[in-house]
């Protein structure tokens, strides 16, 4: 860490005409009298969209990848032609690095140039929050238009997409200007990334690049330009050329699964967060998806609590989980935008309190390793200027971070088109015949698909495949207590080793306790007392307002569930494979962990789970919903492929057999 860290968001300067320069490359961000028409000729055309959104078949999407996001002009100008020319039921995937992402306010003020793409632009700048480094994923169009927004340089973001491009936008400040994306490196990946209808454009018709796009496999052939711009470069791949090294090949055990045959139909067991948001990202690929759940509605077991904390608990060490953290609270923050502010959540910020001289070590590293924007350290009368009442000390402040009615996200979700809600449906067994999942509750049939994902936290190892996952139940639970006229002064979410939140519908939400060994559901009134301790602990003053020295616990209102977690804290997301297979195919990892075996893996066909998310589900569920649901469809993965990896359900089995356990 240095005392001047490098600027993060893009450094603009703004001509009389108030069109934006780059200060970090000193280079304009697009061409001053045709950037419309650029894009159009550089990118739409040499890349044949037209004719090919137009091509699409129902349940097809087309992928473009582009190297600098930049005012987001041919993103804006890809959808606008999307929408035009695709049939219903296609999808556009739009995946884009970014080094030096512009703030809201410029973006804004660079949008405002071309009121042609005003429709496109406005939705853009709606779900423009939260975004920090790594992968962002947004949904414009009920998800049929996607973003994966990839914060940082170019060639390292791309080096960990799993998936395809279909078109490439090469595009960027010019070389001579940022010599350090112009690399035989980025190229090697465009060309890993590519496939045989692979295609290409960028503005720059240089030379030594040309050749190096040759070299990793794409034909390419001068077009003539635009305005000042002679010439410009299209370009096709071929394949990847045989006198090149051969591309390194993903472990077996974390490669595809084959398209499951038949009708685009899936189960999924379980309405909480992991089971709702699991269907609407299904549904938004075009899949029919049966939601099967025991209770009579959504979101009534660790997912019903009144209010839950979109709290960051972060490594200053980058570690995945924190990478995970940072790119599913943005997913999450732009999703809330669809639901009701004030009643279904609020941004009002998340404190968390640095309760001993540890945590306020752990606290200055933090705050030196992320954004301002992401997160603030507080001295004691900061923090009480924020919070609206006296703390006991100052602390780490999320200003993006708030409280969210989890019922409310279930319920949107679920009601997604595509999705059918079955209640009061328990199911106790699985069996896959003739290509189909059935799920039973003893002898009765209540659905049936090609396609299973069980998202119903620990529960799910009662089904074939997960009963050696290891994941555990830890009991929580919260306590709800009435406004008072003095307690109205919180205005943010403070944390220590529980949270308070502002009010609800005239309630605060305070918890949430953490209890290894209970096995009921019932509220008891020593965990209302461990609560009201935790207040007493995070604000004395807080404590005094809601008067709780003269509250009964005996007779306080709150809710019991558990929560699910694995061993390392890591969600489980992906699909799962014969356990006594996988041991049987891969012994060898017993003699040496360091060889790979290149025998296919055992997969169960068909079956996928989304579980142990903790007490982050959310933050990580809503994104690991649309990790399992590109999983499923063959989609490029939201989250680069070592995140992946590392929620794979596989990884625990992998562990076992290479220290010779299984």
């Amino acid at each position: 860490m240095t005392d001047t860290p490098a600027p993060r968001h893009a450094q603009i300067d703004w001509d009389e005409l108030g069109r934006p320069y780059s200060r970090q490359y000193d280079d304009i961000y697009f061409s001053k009298d045709q950037s419309l028409e650029e894009t159009a000729h550089v990118f739409i055309e040499q890349n044949d969209l037209r004719q090919r959104f137009s091509a699409l078949a129902p349940g097809a999407c087309l992928v473009i990848g582009e190297t600098g996001f930049g005012t987001g002009l041919n993103f804006l100008c890809a959808w606008q032609l999307f929408n035009a020319c695709a049939a219903p039921g296609t999808r556009l995937h739009f995946i884009s690095a970014e080094k030096f992402p512009l703030t809201r306010a410029d973006l804004t003020r660079a949008l405002a140039l071309w009121p042609e793409l005003a429709a496109q632009g406005k939705a853009l700048l709606e779900q423009y929050v939260a975004v920090h480094e790594g992968y962002q994923h947004f949904l414009f169009d009920d998800g049929r238009v996607s973003l994966t927004l990839m914060i940082g340089d170019a060639r390292e973001q791309f080096e960990t997409l799993d998936g395809h491009i279909d078109a490439w936008f090469l595009d960027g400040f010019a070389p001579a200007k940022n010599p350090d994306m112009w690399t035989p490196e980025l190229f090697a990946q465009l060309g890993r990334l590519s496939t045989a209808h692979t295609t290409l454009g960028t503005f720059t018709s240089t030379g030594w690049v040309r050749r190096a796009l040759i070299a990793v496999g794409f034909k390419m052939k001068r077009i003539p330009g635009i305005g000042k711009k002679w010439e410009v470069l299209r370009g096709r791949f071929e394949g990847w050329p045989a006198e090149q090294p051969p591309l390194p090949l993903t472990e077996p055990w974390y490669r595809r699964p084959a398209p499951v045959e038949g009708p685009r139909h899936a189960l999924v067991i379980g309405a909480g967060l992991a089971g709702c948001t699991s269907a609407a990202s299904l549904a938004a690929r075009g899949w029919q998806v049966t939601l099967l759940e025991r209770h009579e509605h959504v979101a009534e077991e660790a997912s019903g609590n009144p209010q839950g904390v979109l709290y960051l608990k972060l490594s200053a060490h980058g570690t995945v989980l924190s990478r995970l953290i940072v790119s599913g609270f943005g997913h999450t923050r732009r999703l809330l935008q669809r639901l009701q502010r004030g009643s279904d959540w609020d941004d009002c910020g998340v404190l968390q309190l640095a309760f001993d001289a540890k945590e306020d070590q752990r606290q200055a590293q933090l705050a030196g390793a992320f954004s301002k924007e992401l997160v603030q350290r507080l001295d004691r009368q900061q923090a009480e200027t924020v919070a609206g009442v006296t703390l006991p000390s100052g602390g780490l402040f999320y200003p993006e971070g708030g409280w969210v009615h989890p019922p409310a996200l279930c319920r949107w979700q679920a009601g997604q088109a595509n999705v059918r809600l079955l209640s009061h449906h328990e199911v106790l067994q699985l069996r896959r015949i003739d290509g189909q999942w059935q799920a039973l509750d003893g002898e009765r049939v209540l659905a049936a698909a090609p396609v299973v994902v069980l998202a119903g936290a620990a529960e799910i190892r009662r089904f074939e495949g997960c009963a050696g996952l290891p994941l555990k139940r830890i009991r929580g639970q919260i306590t709800r207590l009435p406004v008072t006229a003095a307690s109205q002064a919180l205005q943010t979410v403070v944390c220590a080793d529980g949270y308070v939140a502002p009010p609800r519908h005239g309630e605060h939400t305070l918890g949430a306790s953490f209890d290894f060994h209970a096995t009921g559901l019932e509220p008891t009134v020593e965990e209302h007392r461990s609560n009201l301790d935790l207040l007493r602990e995070i604000s004395p003053d807080l404590a005094e307002r809601l008067a709780v020295d003269h509250l009964d616990p005996q007779h306080l209102q709150g809710r019991a569930a558990f929560r699910c977690t694995s061993p390392d804290y890591l969600p489980l997301v992906g699909p799962v494979a014969d356990a006594a297979l996988f041991a049987e195919t891969y012994a060898a990892l017993a003699r040496n962990a360091r060889q790979v075996p290149n025998a296919p893996c055992p997969w169960l066909d068909g079956l996928y789970v989304n579980s142990g998310h903790g007490s982050r589900g959310l933050i990580t569920a809503p994104l690991c919903g649309e990790l399992v649901a590109a999983w499923i469809n063959g989609d490029a993965l939201p989250v680069p492929q070592e995140m992946a990896q590392a929620c794979h359900p596989n990884r625990f089995m992998l562990r076992e057999l290479k220290r010779g356990k299984a």
